[in-house]
């Protein structure tokens, strides 16, 4: 029970000095991977860079501390930063404080969500998400994770539209217009750098040694240039008016969001005291309706001027400390201007007149807060919880199967024994004490747990070395990573993404069954068009595989029998065999229950027709594996039927559990004892001697009949 609720303690049995610097190296072999690579997949969750050091930090030691696995390394991960930021998008601007905030909340969400299922054994609910859908999803997300980082790669910005097959043509259209050939340098110098040092040893830590090298880089060439300038000094006719006018929609889009919650509030308060539709309710929700539409007409009068502000371009003219900015190749003869091209920084809030940010360089991480996180219980109201739920269950599910996955083929390699049930109870941990310490929602990652494994870690303590080497990063590092170009995570998270990409897991599903690669297929595409609302993806994957799940359930194997070649009973069908004209053996196979207890009638039914001297039918019931009321009710009218029609009917290879509901229902008695059979070759022996017996059939057997073969050699007639 100590080590149920301790699983750690486990560890340090026949624990020595010499594992403990084994797992010292992998601890810090993991670390130097994991630092930059959860500041990128912050930025792919829509948070600052640094609120990966924060995911980094508590997660992965909790995490090995409560679950089973000694080799899982839990932190950021790219599905799902990619899940978290899509399904806040709609609640708030990324990198907004209520952003954060709620990110911080679905961690909490999800860990208090993954911490039940643990805890009540429900490990096994993760099988409703299928291989199939998971490998759909996983391909369409990789592809959507990839394509996300190209406006990074190529120094441009652009809005978000509903669609991110939009949003890609945007950056298309941006890159085109202008790339900032520095930044695309820096994050193609990056990505050759890993792959370069991929190919010559995996063990060396290529993603730390790329963001070295591009970051002092940066720093001695200045690769971020920026002045903060009044608004007069753009020489550019209606700049300043444009400025107003976007400012204004900015203004517009807060005031209409600050009535609107406003009166969501109201709505609240209305059902919550009405407790059903009334004029009052109705009235608020025709404002809310109102409201919105105005806040997308303000969006997008907003974005348009975004927009041009972006995509005006100037040079810059330096007098002393003060800098002035006139229109690319506009500038006055009489002047020197400086190489390059600067760009107003413009986002979702309104600009400052007096101090605007003009860019003529590349985008770096910048400053990044020292010291720990702020520890505090995130503020979860019932609303908030309800509101999140859907979301936080996708990702808990998802997140997990990637966990459980990566677990249980490093327990293959170790002999490791692994606790689906314990695995949950420590990643729902790892993400309620991560939302403590400002965390996002984490999980079990791929990459950096084969890098745990690789370096030969022989418990979680290398976890707990992790965590510590990035404690250390917080308080003493974090100045070092200023100039970090934003291209290079951009390409760290390319590279990590390119291993999800899985085409043979199409080609295999579709191999096993064509609809479960349909299914696959279908899940890819859904997940690509509806980017990045990615839950519909899953949401539709998963509705297919249960229709495919219902109709094979509805619809069982029901096959005739007859010799095959084998001397064993197989489909006449199938197989092409010859059937007996007077007996037919008939296989169910499946839980005869209510949704296909009427399919067994309609087959046997089909099976009469096509044989018109038939004499008996044998259901062989070694496929039936439980029975319910209405396929008991069924078999009962089946043998009612049969032997209405003068017919006999028998059945064999029963099952316990099946034989114990026709006891119980009277059944078994109906049918007779003398009908019921231990297996089909008993049965098929005695009914041959039964439809011979008081017949005008030969004695000898019906001809060249092939269940005649089937009788054992030592059976006697009666």
């Amino acid at each position: 029970m100590i080590l149920k609720i301790f699983p750690f303690l486990a560890w340090f049995q026949d624990y020595d000095t010499g594992k403990f610097k084994i797992d010292l190296l992998a601890g810090i072999t993991v670390a130097l991977v994991l630092i930059p690579q959860s500041m990128a997949y912050a930025q792919l969750a829509g948070l600052p860079a640094y609120y990966g050091l924060y995911a980094a930090f508590l997660p992965p030691m909790v995490a090995a501390l409560f679950g089973s696995s000694r080799q899982l390394a839990t932190g950021p991960v790219a599905v799902v930063s990619l899940m978290s930021a899509a399904s806040l998008e709609p609640l708030a601007t990324a990198g907004s404080p209520e952003f954060i905030a709620y990110s911080i909340v679905l961690a909490l969400t999800v860990g208090i969500f993954q911490f039940s299922l643990g805890v009540l054994r429900l490990g096994l609910v993760v099988n409703f998400l299928s291989h199939p859908v998971v490998n759909g999803f996983t391909n369409a997300a990789a592809i959507i994770i990839a394509s996300s980082q190209f406006s990074k790669f190529f120094g441009v910005y652009v809005d978000k539209a509903p669609h991110h097959y939009e949003t890609m043509v945007r950056v298309a259209q941006a890159a085109i217009d202008y790339t900032h050939f520095p930044t695309l340098l820096f994050g193609a110098s990056a990505v050759a750098i890993m792959v370069i040092l991929r190919k010559i040893n995996p063990r060396i830590p290529n993603v730390l040694i790329a963001v070295a090298i591009t970051t002092i880089l940066s720093y001695l060439i200045n690769f971020n240039k920026d002045a903060y300038v009044p608004v007069s000094a753009i020489q550019s006719s209606g700049f300043t008016e444009k400025v107003e006018e976007f400012n204004n929609a900015v203004e517009e889009i807060e005031t209409i969001g600050t009535r609107r919650a406003q009166i969501g509030a109201k709505i609240d308060q209305e059902r919550e005291s009405s407790h059903g539709m009334t004029a009052e309710l109705i009235d608020l929700q025709s404002q809310v309706a109102l409201l919105t539409l105005k806040m997308d007409e303000a969006k997008h009068k907003a974005h348009l001027l975004r927009s041009d502000i972006r995509n005006m371009k100037f040079e810059a003219v330096q007098k002393e400390d003060s800098y002035s900015f006139y229109p690319q190749n506009n500038a006055p003869e009489d002047v020197e201007t400086e190489s390059g091209t600067w760009r107003i920084s413009v986002g979702n809030k309104a600009l400052d007149p007096n101090n605007l940010k003009v860019t003529g360089g590349g985008a770096i991480v910048g400053k990044i807060p020292e010291g720990l996180p702020q520890f505090a219980v995130p503020e979860l109201t019932s609303k908030t919880f309800f509101k999140l739920l859907p979301t936080a269950i996708i990702i808990s599910l998802l997140g997990f199967m990637e966990a459980i996955a990566i677990a249980k083929a490093m327990a293959a390699q170790t002999g490791q024994k692994l606790d689906p049930n314990q695995e949950l109870v420590g990643q729902g941990l790892a993400n309620i004490f991560g939302s403590i310490g400002s965390s996002y929602a984490v999980s079990g990652s791929f990459s950096r747990s084969a890098v745990n494994l690789q370096a030969g870690a022989v418990s979680g303590i290398s976890s707990v070395v992790t965590s510590i080497m990035v404690v250390i990063t917080l308080l003493f590092f974090t100045p070092l990573l200023y100039h970090l170009p934003q291209a290079v995570l951009a390409a760290v998270i390319m590279m990590a993404v390119i291993g999800l990409i899985n085409i043979k897991g199409f080609i295999h599903s579709w191999k096993a069954q064509w609809y479960d690669g349909a299914i696959s297929v279908f899940s890819f595409l859904v997940t690509l068009y509806f980017a990045p609302h990615l839950d519909k993806g899953i949401m539709v994957g998963v509705a297919l595989s249960m229709v495919v799940f219902l109709y094979k359930s509805m619809r069982p194997v029901v096959a005739s029998l007859s010799l095959h070649q084998d001397k064993v009973l197989k489909s006449a069908e199938y197989y092409r065999l010859k059937g007996c004209r007077h007996i037919s053996v008939v296989r169910f196979d499946g839980a005869l229950f209510f949704a296909n207890a009427s399919y067994l009638d309609e087959q046997v039914l089909k099976f009469r027709n096509e044989q018109p001297d038939l004499r008996y039918v044998l259901l062989d019931a070694r496929g039936i594996n439980d029975m319910d009321a209405s396929g008991e009710e069924a078999l009962e009218m089946l043998v009612k039927r049969i032997r209405s029609a003068g017919m006999g009917f028998a059945i064999c290879g029963l099952k316990g559990q099946v034989i114990n509901v026709m006891q119980r229902t009277g059944l078994y008695d109906k049918i007779g004892e003398q009908h019921i059979f231990p297996d089909s070759k008993a049965a098929v022996a005695a009914l041959i001697d039964r439809i011979h017996k008081g017949t005008d059939l030969p004695e000898a057997g019906c001809g060249d009949c092939p269940l005649q073969q089937y009788i054992p050699a030592d059976h006697t007639k009666n």
